[in-house]
This record gives structure tokens, C-alpha cells and sequence, in this order.
């Protein structure tokens, strides 16, 4: 095959999987929900990632055998902490959070991810740019708006700050993702992350008293967790994992904008959901700083750029095959 016609297929398959991301990972916020409708949040989680990971694990071992789990403890206790705050941190309280908020609600203070990582950057002394700052502070703007009135619909207050803690949890997993030694094969990653993660949330679960009464459970949330096993789980968290390996950041991170459109329509059209003007003139101010950020940063001039990392050893946009900090959605 052709160099160009190489690229070409990546091209392809890197649209392709984004696409997945986009239109899938929106579609998660009402996946999660109506499970929870009548599964304990928590114990639903357990059974969305063990479920996922046993299936992907079961793949991988049949397709490459016990050697594709090859890795050290340095690199399986990384993948564990980034299992444990996107997974059970993350993804736990977002579930949490959707008992009393909208799942749209929800979805637009998540896209707040990128905003916090840049605040991350600046514990650890990464001076972004001033434009950068400028998006963190609108996009901050935004989520005060929606906060502080509950984006005008029955928003409680323990869901917004359950939903913004879960973001903070879920931003520090990606900015330590790259940091931190990993499977070298994101599925691999991706199954040590799931089995961890839902251990997590099953050592929570049982600790605040949550019971699975499989009586209880109805016909639409069982169809909802089937979802979000083979569809939200398998295709769009691996989707992901494969795009932070073979695509630049700061094309990867603009699902960010683009999910929480996507949760606000279902919401409304499945869950008839109302869409305020509160809920969308915030959640519009978000996006704009979350564009501002990620724009910002794809135009970040690199002088080692040649070289395809930049002086942390991230790569740099454009490059393929490695990884920045990177946003992330549930």
C-alpha cells in the first residue's frame, strides 16, 4: 500500500471513530438516565464496565491470547488510577448526579472537562496562553450561570455539585493518563480501566447501602444498560482510546462541543426534557470557552515540532501515535 493511500484509510478510520464518539457519547447522558430510573446508579455502573470489559477482554484474549495482557505493575496500577477517577469518579457521579438533574443539564457542565484541565496545567506550572485563560473564564462564566439557578429547570443543588465533582475526577484521569505509565495497547488499557472501575463503584455502592433487586428493574433501563454496555462501553470508550493513540488532541478534544448538543436534543425528544433559556445561553457560553480552549491550543506554535513533541514530551498536534492531556466525556 501506498504511502498516500495509507493516510488516506487513517483519514478515514480516524472520521470514522471520531464520528462514533460524537454521536455516541452524547447519546450516553440518556442511556444513563433511564437506567437509573430503576438501577442504583452505582450498581449500574457495575454492571455497564465489568459487563463491557469481560466482552473486550474476551476478545483480545481469544484474538492475540494471554500475551496481549502482558504488562508491568507500573503500567497496570496506571491504568487502575485512570480506571478509578474516569470510571468510578467520574462516571459514578455523573450517574449520581443524573437522579437530579436533566441528563442535557448534565451533559453541558461536563463539557466543562477541558476547562478544568487547563487548570491543571497551571498547578504544574504549564503557562497556556492569555486566549486559553480567556476561554477558561468564559467557559467558567458558563458554568456558574447554569449552576447557580439550576439552568432553570428542577435543578437540585446535590446533582450539580455531584455532576462538577465527577468532571473534576474524570479531567485529572485524562491529564495523568499521559503522564503516567499505561498498556501500550489501549484495549488493553481500556479492559484494566473498565474491570477497576467497576470494582470501584461496587465497593461504593455496597458501602452506601445500594441493592440490585433485578425484580425492580424495568424493561427500559435493562434496555438502556444493554446500550450502554455494547454501544456507549465497547465501541465508544475503545473508539476513544484508539483516537488519544492515532489522532491529534486538539482534534479528538472537540467532541466536547459537540456531545452536549447532541445529550440536549435527546433529552428533550426522548425524555421531554425542557430546554430553557437558561439551559441554553449557558450552556452556549460553555461551548464558546470550550471552542476558545481548543482552538487556542491547536494554534500553539511548538519550536520542537519537527521532532513531534513539544518540552514535556507531549505530542504535538498533528502528530500520530501519542498522547497530550486530553479531555473526555462519559
Amino acid at each position: 500500500m501506498s504511502q498516500d493511500a495509507a493516510d488516506r484509510r487513517h483519514s478515514l478510520l480516524v472520521w470514522g471513530a471520531l464520528g462514533l464518539v460524537y454521536v455516541v457519547w452524547g447519546s450516553t447522558y440518556l442511556g444513563i438516565g433511564i437506567a437509573v430510573e430503576s438501577v442504583p446508579p452505582m450498581l449500574s455502573g457495575v454492571i455497564r464496565f465489568i459487563t463491557a470489559a469481560l466482552l473486550l477482554g474476551g476478545f483480545l484474549l481469544v484474538r492475540k491470547g494471554p500475551k496481549a495482557f502482558s504488562m508491568t505493575r507500573r503500567q497496570f496500577g496506571g491504568a487502575a488510577l485512570v480506571g478509578l477517577l474516569l470510571l468510578t469518579g467520574g462516571n459514578g457521579m455523573v450517574a449520581v448526579a443524573e437522579q437530579y438533574i436533566s441528563t442535557g443539564l448534565a451533559a453541558l457542565l461536563v463539557a466543562s472537562v477541558p476547562l478544568w484541565l487547563v487548570v491543571l496545567r497551571l498547578l504544574v506550572r504549564d503557562r497556556p496562553k492569555v486566549l486559553t485563560l480567556a476561554g477558561v473564564l468564559v467557559g467558567f462564566a458558563g458554568v456558574a450561570m447554569l449552576s447557580l439557578n439550576g439552568g432553570g429547570t428542577a435543578g437540585h443543588t446535590t446533582g450539580i455539585v455531584t455532576i462538577l465533582a465527577g468532571s473534576v475526577s474524570w479531567a485529572l484521569g485524562s491529564f495523568l493518563s499521559s503522564r503516567i505509565p499505561m498498556p501500550s495497547d489501549p484495549f488493553v488499557a481500556s479492559t484494566v480501566e473498565m474491570v477497576v472501575g467497576g470494582a470501584g463503584l461496587a465497593v461504593i455502592g455496597t458501602m452506601v447501602g445500594e441493592r440490585l433487586d433485578l425484580a425492580e428493574i424495568t424493561t427500559r433501563s435493562w434496555g438502556a444498560l444493554i446500550y450502554l454496555v455494547l454501544v456507549g462501553s465497547l465501541i465508544g470508550f475503545t473508539s476513544y482510546a484508539w483516537l488519544l493513540n492515532n489522532a491529534p488532541i486538539s482534534l479528538v478534544s472537540t467532541y466536547a462541543y459537540v456531545n452536549p448538543a447532541v445529550a440536549v436534543l435527546l433529552g428533550a425528544l426522548v425524555l421531554s426534557e425542557p430546554v430553557t433559556i437558561q439551559v441554553l445561553v449557558g450552556g452556549l457560553v460553555i461551548v464558546v470557552g470550550v471552542v476558545l480552549v481548543i482552538s487556542t491550543e491547536r494554534r500553539r506554535p511548538r519550536p520542537e515540532a519537527a521532532q513531534g513533541v513539544d518540552g514535556r514530551g507531549d505530542v504535538v498536534v498533528g502528530v500520530r501515535g501519542g498522547k497530550e492531556p486530553h479531555p473526555a466525556a462519559e
